[in-house]
């Protein structure tokens, strides 16, 4: 029996186009998506990016618990005015580490892609207290409570190992000492030390 596939037949059988829109966007999901799994650009690290230390992600897991992401991207597209400003555009190898990447597109506040040693430690912990005493027209909430709260080291050996399963280069010593590198810490040192790690391994490259 011949099925003609006409526009008029697939546009009145809605049950029948649900499953054409779906066999279409998988097969060219698919094509783009698979490629990339055999691509060394997209799952090797670039040349001197390294793992999170205990301390920098335990910053990153305070930057996402803290919805950053809302306000600022990690992403520097290919274009004049953005490489101008921000920087050398995000290659696929600096977020091999990243679960998840927190690219983004939304900008209330500058991207962060490259803002790892733009400033120091001790300007961000004043723009983390409250914004407006070092860029005034800003309109970023403060977290002074960052600075009174010790970071949680309770869970940051497990983080490290499920990240080390998952192909990390943590070794068991690592690990092991994790704990040791929180002590004393808090959760803005945390958040700064990741903050300042953010696109140092394209640092040089113009």
């Amino acid at each position: 029996m011949k099925i003609n596939f006409s526009h008029d037949l697939i546009e009145r059988k809605s049950l029948l186009m649900i499953v054409l829109v779906i066999l279409v966007v998988s097969v060219g999901g698919m094509v783009e998506i698979i490629p990339l799994f055999f691509q060394r650009s997209t799952t090797e690290p670039v040349a001197g990016l390294k793992p999170y230390t205990p301390l920098q992600l335990t910053g990153r897991d305070i930057y996402v618990r803290e919805g950053c992401y809302n306000c600022h991207s990690q992403m520097i597209r290919p274009f004049r005015a953005e490489t101008e400003r921000y920087g050398h555009y995000s290659v696929a190898g600096e977020f091999v580490y990243d679960r998840p990447f927190q690219w983004g597109s939304k900008r209330t506040g500058p991207d962060l892609a490259r803002v790892g040693g733009r400033y120091g430690d001790d300007w961000h912990r004043i723009h983390l207290d409250n914004p407006r005493d070092v860029v005034p027209e800003s309109n970023m909430p403060g977290y002074p409570w960052l600075k009174r709260t010790p970071a949680d080291a309770a869970s940051i050996e497990k983080k490290l190992g499920v990240l080390a399963m998952l192909g990390h280069p943590y070794t068991a010593e690592e690990i092991s000492k994790a704990k040791e590198e929180l002590a004393g810490k808090t959760e803005q040192d945390a958040l700064i030390a990741y903050l300042q790690v953010l696109g140092t391994s394209l640092k040089g490259v113009k």
